[in-house]
């Protein structure tokens, strides 16, 4: 018996088969009905007969063993794709789709075999199953990772928005505690609420970039004449009063003259500065330099700490990557992935270099005069949010 003829007779069984298998996926399954732990199996079956029982060249054999295979008829979304779709809502993870189909490619071959007895099953119908099964398996878990990330970038754009609020109201509450004059103690608890807000906006601040970049946004760069000593002077300054018992150095040699987007600016370097003062020796000093050269300026941040070792030096710029734990460092491992993203923006460059007597994060800023568009660090023209 033909393979194709086999699933569409014995439908029944090999569903109820999926059914018994599915209500094991726990805990997602246990308060899923019947049908909803059959969802749209029969569909994903009469498809698979369907390819079994139709021509197939070996340039399409070969397409379709990597998941490229084209749908059989024009439709917004294949029975595969949408029972993904499905699962993702009802709580199952990957591992948990995946497993589906392969307790459907044993549970319909041993069957089959079975009702072939005593005769021998064709190898090529084996073949083209396992084919159509791992295209099944391919449409699932592309538009299941889908469908999870856009639920986080939702999740993170919902967070991130209703966060705004809150938080810049315990800031102007901190601020106005300050300057009450009230006593010692209610100005160290100010200072701490003003420290604590400004780690809660640059983290939030990074979560708004790191979810424009996943949508393909990018960090949106928006360009004014500026010096840039001037504006990394000011961040400094900002910095100091979050972080008092910290040294922090700033030189500059050469013309600083641009165009730059200085917010951005400001969020690089704090950035930079807030990593060196976590990661570095705690008596010792952040040094920032700034270099003006003919066609770009050099921002360099340095600190004197425990050398970054290879591996991780490789990577540091990746988001969710962080150097040594640091119990004390409030980061998500995304303030790094954020500077070369703005670097980026500007049309620069974000390196590393670290050793037994300093670590150094370099970053190179093409100089432009006079703007001519705004750009974000995918590289597509911008406009002011």
């Amino acid at each position: 018996m033909r393979l194709a003829d086999f699933i569409l007779r014995d439908m029944e069984g090999i569903l109820a088969n999926w059914e018994a298998f599915a209500a094991t996926r726990l805990p997602a399954a246990a308060s899923m009905a019947p049908l909803e732990l059959r969802d749209h199996a029969q569909q994903i079956l009469e498809a698979v007969a369907a390819d079994l029982s139709a021509s197939q060249s070996r340039e399409e054999q070969s397409a379709k063993s990597m998941g490229l295979a084209p749908a059989p008829f024009p439709a917004r979304e294949t029975a595969a794709q949408t029972h993904a779709v499905l699962r993702a809502r009802s709580g199952y993870d990957i591992k948990q789709l995946a497993s589906e189909y392969r307790a459907l490619r044993a549970s319909v071959l041993s069957m089959w075999m079975d009702a072939c007895l005593p005769g021998e099953p064709s190898l090529q119908d084996v073949i083209r199953f396992n084919e159509a099964i791992d295209q099944a398996l391919a449409e699932s878990i592309g538009h299941f990772s889908r469908q999870v990330d856009q639920a986080r970038n939702l999740l993170l754009g919902m967070l991130s928005h209703d966060m705004r609020t809150p938080l810049h109201t315990v800031q102007m509450t901190a601020a106005y505690l300050g300057q009450l004059n009230a006593g010692s103690e209610v100005s160290t608890a100010s200072g701490r609420l003003i420290r604590s807000g400004a780690q809660l906006q640059a983290l939030l601040d990074d979560l708004v970039d790191f979810n424009r970049t996943n949508l393909g946004l990018g960090i949106n760069i928006v360009r004014s004449p500026g010096d840039l000593a001037a504006i990394c002077a000011h961040q400094l300054e900002q910095l100091r009063v979050g972080y008092p018992e910290s040294l922090l150095e700033l030189s500059v040699v050469g013309d600083c003259e641009g165009a730059w987007d200085g917010k951005r600016i400001q969020q690089l370097l704090g950035n930079l500065v807030v990593n060196a003062i976590y990661y570095g020796e705690p008596d010792g000093a952040v040094r920032v330099a700034l270099l003006g050269g003919e066609t770009e300026v050099r921002i360099a941040v340095s600190n004197s700490g425990p050398a970054i070792d290879t591996e991780t030096l490789g990577q540091i710029f990746e988001p969710l990557k962080r150097g040594t734990p640091n119990e004390q460092h409030p980061g998500l491992g995304l303030g790094l992935y954020i500077v070369r993203e703005i670097a980026k923006g500007h049309g620069g460059t974000a390196e590393a270099h670290s050793d037994d007597r300093e670590t150094v994060f370099t970053v190179l800023l093409p100089r432009i005069k006079q703007p001519q568009e705004n750009w974000n660090s995918g590289g597509a023209a911008s406009r002011r949010p």
